[in-house]
Parts: structure tokens; C-alpha cells; sequence
């Protein structure tokens, strides 16, 4: 009995085991009602608030991308940015996908600004845009019958008034016998409502158009004596800044023909090269946007006009380059070197002076170091008694860009060679001496070797950046000094600089060449740098 009551007893503490065993058992639920609690707590309604400013956000930047494409008519663009705003929405809504909340901002990015541009370029290249064929045909057309409006005899005049709305110029005109206003664009003429009339029946204010002041219309008086409000049969323009006319175009489109006619002389369309050509070879100047396929590209190579220098230019842009990178590095590591000796006082006072020119905008100081050369008034003349022409002999002028180029950019360098200098173990150093090393053999056995590690890809892409260095050249020499015989290319001028003035120069902007030409400077720079990068390997060793 006792045996079997203590068993009776034993299923009793097991029952109040299993009682707390029961509880044991009900701490789970216990753990998911206050995992539950805690799911729904202010972590969970901060991150659900997160997540509805997101979608708000994302909605919102679609939405305001959106609005003026839609206007537009472009459904392309509408059509891209459907796309990202799903993926956005597909990737932050979802608290898995962690890598791709980090990934597609950049990859967005590297889009816009990286891939789209080099397209774009490149699809530039196989047209002839430029100045004078910006648009399509139709519009070369309305701006050939636009530009040879003439006054007539009895045509109708107009109040003028110079306004803008959202930056365009608008020609707020009010006609006093009818007093009713209109607004007139390059688009066309349109009846306003709710305009105030001055005394002298002009236009005073209209909703939604700012009313420019008479000094304001003056500054911008190309563009008001350029702008024809097309009309049936004509268009008005500016006479002055007060008054418009209604003339006639002299020259008008026969879709016959396809070709323009007037003042006893026809012009024939020639759609391969986007202009109205006359039999004699005289085109009229304006044109429209055409596909000339190679010919940009091959212009560019074969052209005498281009291809003649284009090898002495690159040998001066390769020297300029390589020259800009070795001197401000050698300079800079060697400023960090000294800096950071051990027995080195006033370290701090040295790196502020130091990292001046690079704390200053270089813009600025290019312009100042070029009025620094100048002959007569110069400060650098003046300071050492000469009187040399810096800009103004071949010699001179390269080494005056190179003088530049290397106070603006060796502070770079001191400061990454700095910062690099102090992650150098001071034990390598210790040992190479224990051994014997010798401060020079310490410097290229260690020092150099572990410098480069951190320099190598900073001078690759300083190598790139400096061949593409406009402002360092335009702003200083503007490319010259050039020879009597040929003001297209000066001793200083850089493949970017040549491309400027040849795409850019007095026959107006042909963009379509600039991309081009620019295709041949990126494939070069490409290029050095694969070359250079794939140098730097040889580094890897020394870690």
C-alpha cells in the first residue's frame, strides 16, 4: 500500500509536473501572444509607417515625372518610368529582397547618368543635329515661312506687350479697335480673356503671363525680334518693343514640289542631308533633323580639315596627361613624406597651407593664374623683373598649363599619399632597417610598394580625367597661342579643346560631329585606362 501510494503519490507530482507542465505548455502560447504584442507594438507601426512614406514617396516622384511627359504625347518615357516605379514599389515593399533596396538606387543612377549619356552620344553621332536642324521638316518649314514675313501695305497692327510664361517668351497683343487681347507663340495665336488694358491700349497684366519690364525685354531683344507668331498666310512679329504687324511670307512650301518657293527661286528638299537646296548649291539656313548614317564618323578620319592635326594634338593631350599625373604625384608624396617624419614640427600649420589651392574653386583660379602670366601687367612678370610672354610662344604656354595643372592638383595627392602613409605598419619599416636597409632601399622596398597600393587607381583616373581637361587649357591659353596660318589649332589645345572649336566654331554648333569626334576621345581614354588598370595588378603582390 505504501509502495502503491507513494506510485500514487509519484502520478500526482508527475500530474503537478504536468500540471506546471501544462503551464510549461502554456508558456508557448504565452511566447507567441507576446511575440504577437510585440509584433504589433511601435516597431511594427514605425516600420509600416516606413513603408507607407515609401510608397507615398515613390508614387509621389512618379507621379511628378509623369505629368510632363504625358503632356508631351512622349508614352516612351511614360512607359520607362512605369517600369522603375514598379520595380521600386516591387522591391521596397517587400521586407525580403534586402541586396536589391541597396542595389537599385545605384543602378538607376548608373543608368541616367552613365548609360543613358554614352547613348545618347553615340545616337547623336549618326545624325547632322546642329544649329539650323534642331526639328523635323515641318518645322524648318514653318520657320522658313516665318522668317520671310514682310510688311504690307494696310496690314493689321497691334499693342505689344513682352511677357513669359513658364520661361517662353509670349506676345501678349491687343487689338484697340476690337479691344480684345491675344497671346501669341511660336504654336500660334490665341484670344485671351480677363486682360487689363492700359490707357494706351496695351496689355497691362493677364492671368498666368508675367509681364516683362521694358529693361527686361530689351535683354532678351534677339529672341523678341526673332520670334513670328504664324498666322494664315503670314505671322506677326515685333516692331520695336511696343508694336507688332501682321506681314506676308515671301517664301512659302509646295507640297508638289516638296520644295520651297519665292522671290522668282525654288529650293528642293534634299531629305539626306535635311536642308532646301537651290540648283546653284545655296541651301537656306534653316534644315531639319536627319540619319546621315558613318558620315560623322568617317568625317572625323578622313576630313583634312580635321585628321591633319589630329596626331600632333594627341601627342601633346598623351605628354600633357602623363606630365599633369607625375609631377602632382611625385610632388604630393613627396610633401607627405616630409610632413610625416617623425621629427616634423608644425605639421598642421603645413597641411592647411597645403590643401589651399585645393580647397579653392578652380574655376576662379584659373582665370586668376591666367591674368598671373599676362605680359605687361602680370603678377609674375612684375615679382621677377621679366618680360616674357607666357601664353604668348608654344614653350611658355605648355609649361604656364603645366605650372597650373600641378598647384591645383598635387594637394590631391598629399592627402591621399597622407592618409595612406599612416596605415603603413611601422614594424616593416623597423625590420627592413634591423636588416640593414639602407632609407632609400626602406622607401622603394616598402614605402613606394605599399603607396601605390592606395595611389595606383587614383592615378589611372587622374590620367583620365586630366586628358579630358578642358577648363585647365580653355580658361588659361583657350588653346593658343596659334599660328598665323591656322586659327583652328593652337600649341595648348587638347583633343577636347580642338573638338570645341572644330564642332562649336564659326559655321555654328554641329553636335553631330562633336559626338562624334568625342566617340574617338572616350574609346582612347578607354583604353590608357584598361591598360593602367590592368598595370596596377602587378601590385597585388605586395599585400
Amino acid at each position: 500500500m505504501t509502495v502503491t501510494h507513494g506510485s500514487g503519490l509519484r502520478p500526482g507530482r508527475r500530474g503537478s509536473g504536468g500540471a506546471a507542465s501544462g503551464g510549461g505548455g502554456a508558456r508557448p502560447g504565452a511566447r507567441r501572444h507576446q511575440t504577437s504584442t510585440r509584433a504589433a507594438g511601435p516597431g511594427s507601426t514605425a516600420a509600416t509607417l516606413g513603408r507607407v512614406l515609401a510608397l507615398g514617396l515613390i508614387i509621389g516622384v512618379a507621379l511628378w515625372a509623369a505629368a510632363p511627359l504625358v503632356s508631351a504625347g512622349n508614352w516612351v518615357g511614360v512607359g520607362i518610368v512605369a517600369v522603375v516605379t514598379a520595380a521600386a514599389l516591387y522591391v521596397y515593399l517587400s521586407p525580403r529582397r534586402l541586396p536589391a533596396k541597396y542595389l537599385l538606387p545605384t543602378t538607376l543612377l548608373l543608368l541616367a547618368f552613365q548609360v543613358f549619356p554614352v547613348l545618347y552620344t553615340m545616337s547623336l553621332a549618326l545624325t547632322n543635329v546642329g544649329d539650323g536642324h534642331l526639328g523635323t521638316k515641318q518645322e524648318a518649314i514653318a520657320a522658313i515661312e516665318a522668317s520671310s514675313v514682310r510688311r504690307e501695305a494696310g496690314s493689321a497692327e497691334y499693342r505689344l506687350t513682352v511677357a513669359e510664361k513658364g520661361g517662353a517668351l509670349v506676345f501678349l497683343l491687343a487689338d484697340p479697335a476690337r479691344r480684345r487681347a491675344y497671346a501669341g507663340t511660336e504654336d500660334g495665336l490665341r484670344e485671351i480673356g480677363g486682360a487689363t488694358l492700359g490707357s494706351g491700349g496695351r496689355v497691362t497684366a493677364a492671368e498666368g503671363y508675367t509681364v516683362l519690364t521694358p529693361a527686361q525685354a530689351a535683354a532678351r531683344g534677339d529672341e523678341v525680334g526673332s520670334l513670328a507668331v504664324p498666322v494664315d498666310g503670314g505671322a506677326i512679329r515685333a516692331q520695336g518693343l511696343t508694336r507688332a504687324y501682321e506681314g506676308r511670307a515671301t517664301l512659302a512650301y509646295d507640297a508638289g514640289c516638296d520644295c520651297v518657293k519665292g522671290d522668282g527661286r525654288a529650293w528642293r528638299a534634299d531629305d539626306e542631308q535635311g536642308r532646301f537646296t537651290a540648283p546653284d548649291g545655296s541651301a537656306l539656313p534653316q534644315g531639319w533633323k536627319v540619319g546621315v548614317g558613318w558620315s560623322n564618323l568617317t568625317a572625323a578620319v578622313t576630313n583634312p580639315k580635321i585628321n591633319t592635326h589630329f596626331l600632333g594634338v594627341f601627342a601633346w593631350n598623351l605628354f600633357y596627361a602623363v606630365a599633369v599625373v607625375g609631377l602632382t604625384a611625385a610632388l604630393g608624396v613627396a610633401a607627405a613624406l616630409v610632413l610625416h617624419h617623425p621629427r616634423m614640427r608644425g605639421v598642421r600649420i603645413y597641411r592647411t597651407l597645403i590643401v589651399l589651392p585645393y580647397a579653392m574653386p578652380a574655376f576662379a583660379m584659373l582665370l586668376v593664374w591666367r591674368d598671373m602670366f599676362n605680359t605687361d601687367f602680370g603678377l609674375i612678370n612684375r615679382m621677377l623683373g621679366l618680360d616674357v610672354d607666357w601664353l604668348g610662344t608654344p614653350l611658355t604656354a605648355r609649361a604656364s598649363v603645366l605650372l597650373v595643372q600641378l598647384w591645383l592638383g598635387f594637394p590631391y595627392m598629399f592627402l591621399v599619399a597622407t592618409g595612406a602613409l599612416q596605415t603603413i605598419p611601422a614594424e616593416y619599416l623597423e625590420a627592413a632597417q634591423v636588416d640593414g636597409a639602407s632609407a632609400w632601399q626602406r622607401f622603394r622596398k616598402v614605402t613606394l610598394p605599399l603607396l601605390l597600393l592606395a595611389l595606383a587607381p587614383l592615378l589611372v583616373s587622374s590620367f583620365a580625367f586630366n586628358f579630358n581637361n578642358f577648363n585647365g587649357v580653355f580658361l588659361v591659353t583657350a588653346g593658343g597661342p596659334f599660328p598665323s596660318d591656322n586659327p583652328m589649332v593652337g600649341a595648348t589645345d587638347l583633343l577636347i579643346t580642338y573638338t570645341f572649336r572644330l564642332a562649336f566654331g564659326q559655321q555654328g554648333a554641329q553636335y553631330g560631329l562633336a559626338s562624334a569626334i568625342s566617340i574617338y576621345v572616350y574609346l582612347i581614354v578607354a583604353v590608357i585606362s584598361v591598360i593602367g588598370f590592368r598595370r596596377t595588378r602587378a601590385f597585388k603582390e605586395v599585400s
